[in-house]
Parts: C-alpha cells; sequence; structure tokens
C-alpha cells in the first residue's frame, strides 16, 4: 500500500455513490490497481452521507466539475462510471486518476493527484453543476 505524503481534503459522498464506487473499485483490483487502490482510500476517508443532504457544490457521479490544474489550464468534465467515458463528450470515468481525485470535492478545494505517467499534479474544483 502507498504511503500518502500528501495533505487531503475533507470530502463528502453519497451513500449510493459509497457503495457502487467501493464495490467498483474492489471489483477493479487486479485490471487497474493504483486507481482502484486510490479509490478505495477516498471512500475510506470519506463523510457518508444521505443522497438528498449531499451539499450542491459537492462534485458526485453524473456532476459537471470545472477545474483548474497547476499548469494553469481549466477543464469542465462530467464524472461518469467507466462504461459512460468519453472524453470526446467531455465525459470521464471515476477510475481514472482524475476521476478519483474529483470524487467528493466540493468548490474551493484542492487535491495533489497522479497522472497514469507518474507527475503529480494539483486541481482546484472552481464549479460544480
Amino acid at each position: 500500500m502507498a504511503t500518502r505524503t500528501r495533505s487531503v481534503p475533507g470530502i463528502v459522498v453519497s451513500k449510493a455513490d459509497y457503495e457502487r464506487l467501493t464495490d467498483l473499485a474492489s471489483a477493479s483490483l487486479e485490471r487497474l490497481p493504483e486507481v482502484a487502490q486510490e479509490l478505495l482510500d477516498e471512500m475510506e476517508r470519506a463523510k457518508i452521507v444521505d443522497g438528498a443532504k449531499l451539499p450542491h457544490d459537492v462534485v458526485r457521479m453524473g456532476s459537471t466539475a470545472t477545474f483548474t490544474s497547476d499548469d494553469g489550464h481549466t477543464r469542465t468534465l462530467k464524472l461518469v462510471w467507466p462504461v459512460d467515458e468519453s472524453l470526446d463528450e467531455h465525459r470521464i470515468s471515476v477510475m481514472t486518476p482524475v476521476g478519483a481525485a474529483l470524487i467528493g470535492l466540493a468548490v474551493g478545494q484542492s487535491i495533489s493527484w497522479t497522472a497514469r505517467d507518474g507527475k503529480h499534479h494539483r486541481l482546484t474544483v472552481t464549479k460544480v453543476s
């Protein structure tokens, strides 16, 4: 298991998303070990709430998040399940490094994440819809 050397913000997820995401990550441990473990780690530290109590400014499954990255770029992506991923349509899977980093973040929160090429990045959520 990787040792975390970064500070991580508190995140919030709905109970329904928590259950599906934990199942998805557990089922993906052999095929996508790094991302699956990162997602499991995120779920382990998440505050779980009833879906109706999830704040509107928190990235959840199906929401569209706008974020800035440390390279100065701003991106807007819809967070989706792997089967619905389509980069041409700006839909990113939660089973990607950036997707796993986004889940549960609120507007104004930042997180560091590691891309598949090993490079470290930091993103800050600016809008959720």
